[in-house]
């Protein structure tokens, strides 16, 4: 009987931190990018992990496209309509942060109750879904606004270094 029990209680951790993680991975992943200005720096805290006020992640976008801006050679002009898409993005992306930890709770709520509700479950997986793919047409947007701001050579070099980016990070994992 203790055996059983044991079964369960690690099958119930397991479930959990696995609907954790895929939550986790779904927006994290997506949603990171929006504060990080659109290159990746956001992933040290992640989506969940930015700042809750408004002013702090402007101020972030700020530097963080700067720096992008001075990587592709970018004009002024084009820093400043980068910067606007790139704040406008995580803004209309903030509203999620909230609904995320939300769905967080309330998954751990549905995979430690006493009986499992696979319908209920079901629920919260297909509106993390529906999330997920808001969070991605979202991105998708800011990312065709920013290509549109630069020039064709600019985006060659953006190209570039994320592949660059890419097999480096390939080559760590072996």
């Amino acid at each position: 009987m203790e055996q059983t029990s044991s079964k369960r209680r690690f099958f119930r951790r397991a479930t959990i931190a696995a609907l954790v993680t895929s939550v986790a991975a779904t927006f994290g992943v997506a949603a990171a990018w929006a504060h990080s200005g659109g290159h990746g720096g956001g992933f040290h805290r992640g989506f969940m992990g930015g700042s809750k006020d408004p002013a702090q992640a402007d101020a972030r976008i700020e530097r963080m496209v700067k720096h992008f801006a001075v990587e592709v050679d970018a004009t002024p002009e084009q820093q400043a309509k980068l910067t606007q898409i790139a704040k406008t993005a995580a803004k209309d992306l903030r509203p999620l942060r909230e609904k995320v930890r939300e769905a967080r709770r309330r998954g751990m709520e549905l995979l430690s109750a006493p009986t499992i509700d696979r319908a209920a479950i079901e629920r919260l997986r297909a509106e993390q879904i529906q999330g997920a793919d808001a969070v991605s047409k979202r991105m998708a947007q800011a990312f065709a606004d920013a290509a549109e701001v630069l020039t064709p050579d600019q985006r060659k070099k953006i190209a570039e270094r994320m592949q660059k980016r890419h097999e480096g990070h390939q080559r760590r994992r072996g």
